[in-house]
């Protein structure tokens, strides 16, 4: 008896790994946490490493706390520019 086999649907649904972006926030936490250190100090370097994390966290890996991360870490770099400067001046 010969029996063929063929490639055919069969409606299922293959369950492969899952994707990177959709389970893992990594990125996206380092840089909120940057953020908020760049508020307290030296935004300049630790607000906009968080912003580049952040934004590389939304385009190439897709998480979802990416868009918080990029407000976060925008507010930690002008707030804490505003605030740098207000304390620069007492």
């Amino acid at each position: 008896m010969a029996t063929q086999y063929t490639n055919q649907p069969t409606g299922q649904q293959h369950q492969g790994a899952p994707r990177r972006g959709a389970s893992s926030n990594v990125l996206s936490i380092i840089a909120i946490v940057l953020g908020v250190i760049g508020f307290i100090i030296l935004p300049i370097v630790f607000a906009l490493a968080g912003l580049v994390m952040a934004i590389i966290a939304k385009t190439v890996r897709h998480e979802r706390l990416s868009t918080i991360a990029i407000v976060v870490s925008a507010i930690g770099l002008v707030g804490g520019i505003i605030l740098g400067a207000i304390f620069a001046n007492m």
